[in-house]
């Protein structure tokens, strides 16, 4: 099992990393020609650096194993059953601007024996975009730690995001990335791949579009 999240985990670390992102939030804010000491933005160094670390870098910090639990299921041994999971909200943020990008994961896979918690899906998407990355990367990710977890017979996962970086800048258009990783027998057979992909989209969310920015 590969390592996913390599920083530290001890409260005196973090709170150590804390204290210097405050402190570079200050700096930032007297950059741009802010005085950090008024009232509107007094906090506001303490609650960014509190953001990144209780919340959008997270999955530097918290092992997504941890959330892992998986359930035997005879049934499925000898079996080709699919199992999807759809319409898990994800959202993390763009290591080019750091600015976010968000929408839905898609999973389904055929198990050999094995199978994960409903809601322990949501939670290992949860840490694993918390960090800095780019869609590409982080839908080969889950595919991975998905596969070396339940080591399914099949897997595919399905990425539909809109990014920020391209609403609110550059661009300014409401654009969104769909990717997929597939893994397995949905490599291997077009016609279970196409069926797969049949399910998600019959039962997946629209992502939200924003039209006239």
């Amino acid at each position: 099992m590969r390592e996913y999240a390599r920083g530290p985990s001890t409260q005196e670390d973090l709170k150590s990393r804390g204290e210097a992102i405050k402190d570079l939030v200050e700096k930032l804010l007297r950059l741009l020609g802010e005085d950090p000491r008024r009232e509107g933005l007094r906090e506001t160094p303490d609650r960014v650096s509190r953001m990144w670390i209780e919340e959008l870098a997270v999955g530097y910090f918290v092992d997504p194993l941890s959330y892992v639990k998986t359930f035997e299921v005879e049934e499925y041994e000898s079996r080709e059953g699919l199992i999807a999971v759809t319409n898990v909200p994800t959202r993390s943020t763009c290591e080019h601007h750091l600015l976010p990008f968000f929408g839905y994961t898609h999973v389904v896979y055929v198990p050999s024996g094995r199978v994960l918690g409903f809601s322990k899906f949501a939670r290992v998407v949860k840490v694993l975009s918390s960090k800095l990355q780019i869609q590409e990367r982080l839908t080969e990710q889950i595919a991975d730690f998905l596969d070396e977890v339940l080591k399914p017979k099949g897997l595919v996962v399905v990425q539909e995001m809109l990014h920020t970086c391209a609403l609110i800048r550059g661009v300014e258009e409401s654009m969104t990335m769909t990717t997929a990783a597939l893994r397995g027998v949905f490599r291997e057979q077009r016609e279970l791949a196409s069926l797969a992909l049949q399910v998600i989209n019959s039962s997946k969310l629209p992502v939200p579009k924003f039209e006239g920015f």
